[in-house]
Parts: C-alpha cells; sequence; structure tokens
C-alpha cells in the first residue's frame, strides 16, 4: 500500500554542530530525522556558512540558502518568499521567530520563554520587546502543535502566553554519546596543562547572560575560598568573553583573577570541554531561569557530581541525581558546594546515579517523537 508523501520544512538558520542551545538541538534533529524518515520529502532553509557545509546523508533532504538572519526585517520579509515558493505541507519552526505573515501550517519548538523574563541587554529598547512578544505570539498561535522542551516550559506557555496545554507536546532533549567518561588520560592531561587546572576545580560551562547568574556563582566561589580547606580550589568559567556582561563579570572576579584562582578560557573547543566536564570536581550549574538545561545532564553523563539550581525546570529535569541549591543566595550555593567537596560518599552516589538517569535522554528519541508530531499535524 503507498502512502502519501509529504513536503515539511524545517528552520535550519539556527543550525550548528557546536555544543550550544538551539543550534544543537537543530543539528540533531537533523541528523537523526534523516535516519528515520526515507519517505517524505524535507526542505532545509540556511543561512551560510552552514548551507555551504551541510551535505545531506539522505537523498529526500534538500538545502536552500535564504541568507536571512534571525531577528532581522530579512526574516519577515526575504524568509517569507522563500517559505511560499515551496508550498509546504507542514513548516518546523525551530524557534519562535517566524515570519509573522506565513500562513501555510506550521508547528514551533519553544524551548524557553527567557526573554519574557529576562529580557537583560539584548532587549533593551521598547521596540525590541514589543518585536518579541508579536512574533513570539504570533508563531505560536498559527502553529497546529507547539513542542515544549519541558513541561516547565510547557506550563509557562499556558500562563504567559495562554497556550492551551492540549495544542502542546512535551519533547525532551537528548545528551549526545560524545559527553561519556574519558579514559584516555593523556588527552585529560593536556587539558589540564594548556588551561593550568589544578587538582581540585568547580566548572561552570554556558553563556554569560544575566540570568545565568555568574555573579552568584563568583560571590558562592569567594565564600568557599574563606574556609582554608579550598585554598587549592579553582573555578573555570568558559563561555564568550566579547560579551555585553563581560565587564561587569570581569569587576566581580576582579582581584580572583588576577591571582588565578578563577580561569576564563574563553570558548573552549568541543573535544576540551568535555574533557573539562570529565576533570571538575564539581560542575556547577547556577542558573535562574532554563527551558531545559542541558549542561547538568552532560556533566552527569561524564561521571561528573552536580551542584544545581532548584528553579524552573532544573529538578524536572535533574530528578534526584544533583545536590540542589536557592540560586538566590550565594552562601547556599557555597554550602551545597561543599557538601559536595567535603563528603566522597554523597559524590559517588550522585555520579553513579546519574550516569544511570542520563540515559533516558538521547535525541534520537527526540526526533523520533518529532517525526511522529509531524505525522500527526499532516493528517488533521
Amino acid at each position: 500500500m503507498s502512502h502519501q508523501t509529504f513536503t515539511i520544512g524545517i528552520d535550519c538558520r539556527m543550525y550548528s554542530p557546536n555544543f550550544t542551545g538551539i543550534g544543537r538541538y537543530v543539528y540533531e534533529l537533523v541528523q537523526n530525522l534523516q535516519k528515520i524518515d526515507t519517505q517524505n520529502h524535507y526542505v532545509l532553509f540556511f543561512n551560510d556558512p552552514e548551507y555551504s557545509e551541510f551535505e545531506a546523508a539522505n537523498p529526500n533532504f534538500k538545502k536552500v540558502l535564504v541568507s536571512s538572519k534571525y531577528y532581522s526585517i530579512q526574516e519577515q520579509t526575504r524568509f517569507l518568499k522563500f517559505l511560499n515558493r515551496y508550498k509546504l505541507d507542514l513548516m518546523h519552526f525551530t524557534h519562535f521567530n517566524s515570519p509573522i505573515l506565513y500562513r501555510r501550517p506550521s508547528i514551533v519548538t519553544i524551548h524557553d520563554l527567557t526573554l519574557h523574563f529576562f529580557p537583560g541587554k539584548k532587549m533593551t529598547k521598547p521596540w525590541h520587546r514589543l518585536a518579541y512578544r508579536l512574533t513570539a505570539g504570533s508563531s505560536i498561535r498559527k502553529a497546529k502543535r507547539v513542542i515544549a522542551v519541558s513541561r516547565s516550559t510547557a506550563k509557562d506557555l499556558q500562563e504567559v502566553m495562554a497556550t492551551p496545554l492540549k495544542k502542546v507536546q512535551i519533547i525532551y532533549e537528548g545528551v549526545g554519546p560524545e559527553f561519556h567518561q574519558i579514559i584516555d588520560q593523556n588527552s585529560l592531561m593536556a587539558t589540564r596543562q594548556k588551561y593550568h587546572l589544578p587538582g581540585r576545580f568547580l566548572l561552570y560551562t554556558g553563556n554569560w547572560r544575566n540570568h545565568k547568574n555568574i555573579l552568584g556563582l563568583i560571590e558562592a566561589f569567594r565564600l568557599l575560598k574563606i574556609n582554608p580547606v579550598n585554598a587549592d580550589l579553582q573555578l573555570v568559567i568558559t563561555g564568550k568573553k566579547d560579551n555585553p556582561y563581560a565587564e561587569e563579570i570581569l569587576a566581580a572576579a576582579g582581584n580572583l583573577i588576577s591571582t588565578n584562582q578563577i580561569i576564563l578560557p574563553g570558548l573552549v573547543p568541543d573535544h576540551e570541554l568535555i574533557n573539562l566536564m570529565n576533570l571538575t570536581t564539581v560542575y556547577v550549574f547556577p542558573s535562574f531561569y532554563e527551558g531545559f538545561g542541558l549542561p547538568p545532564l552532560e556533566a552527569m553523563a561524564c561521571g561528573t557530581p552536580v551542584a544545581c539550581s532548584n528553579t524552573s525546570c532544573l529538578p524536572e529535569i535533574c530528578g534526584k541525581n544533583v545536590l540542589y541549591f536557592n540560586p538566590y543566595h550565594p552562601t547556599e550555593i557555597a554550602q551545597t558546594v561543599q557538601a559536595l567537596l567535603s563528603d566522597d560518599k554523597l559524590r559517588q552516589s550522585l555520579i553513579e546515579s546519574g550516569l544511570q538517569y542520563v540515559k533516558k535522554f538521547s535525541w534520537e528519541k527526540m526526533a523520533q517523537e518529532t517525526y511522529q508530531l509531524y505525522l500527526d499535524a499532516l493528517q488533521k
């Protein structure tokens, strides 16, 4: 019996093989869909350089160069023309920013509502906030279905955007097999030497944004250093330094940087990031708000104990496999980290439970559930 073949579009303008939020999500979605679906046709809308670098592994996947920067006027005009040209049966917008005038069937993934709760320095002007509300509201209203990456994000959608829960499908993100315990001691030693790392250090990886609470982490580290038992302890904070928040972070870290107690290596290559997660004594995730929060899971997969915020989606995603703290109280962050530094039995139990727990999160599962949602949306 022959099945009907559909044409499905995917917004790949944020596509990135690097370990960064939405880019990684789009990358894993496309890679895994190519293995799952040999029947339907896909049109992938890229910007350069990703367009030039992408090579389809499945002949049903076609790439198109749209040269329309996200959060721009071209997104609303040029990108719209491309979308209309292909007369898609279903379009998947992988972030809230879709052309307001697009009218064909669509679904949208909402990763979080960070810009609603923590607009920060990205949206200082009233029209920036208005544009965000209009675009996000339009994408969600028009969509046949909305993918939320956690129950917490689904709840935010219901409360902030008045999205009916029956329209929302929760599909968790995954942890790639790259995140694992590293056996190669030479590789680990090379990373330790490159960044002049001591025997014991705390690690934070991710963006420098106000909702990430890096200032609270620095204050907690300062409190930890008051205790003589932590004389050797250092803090490693990866992430882009040419950032609107860099000035206040550097100022807060002050003499802790000059005395090499806080190390800021900048953006590190992916394999070194995994090595750092393997080497660190405790991975600390002090965020005020997350839509999913991949890094604590990735640290678990590397066999590392995690101290984590008890806010937003994090208790839902991390379960009983991390030690929680209130991120608004640096003293509590410091006490929680100290508990992990001092108690080997506790550390070991979290390492063991984390390694088992993280197996339930896979990108293949995410893509399979998304594919099923496409089919459901196409039938209705």
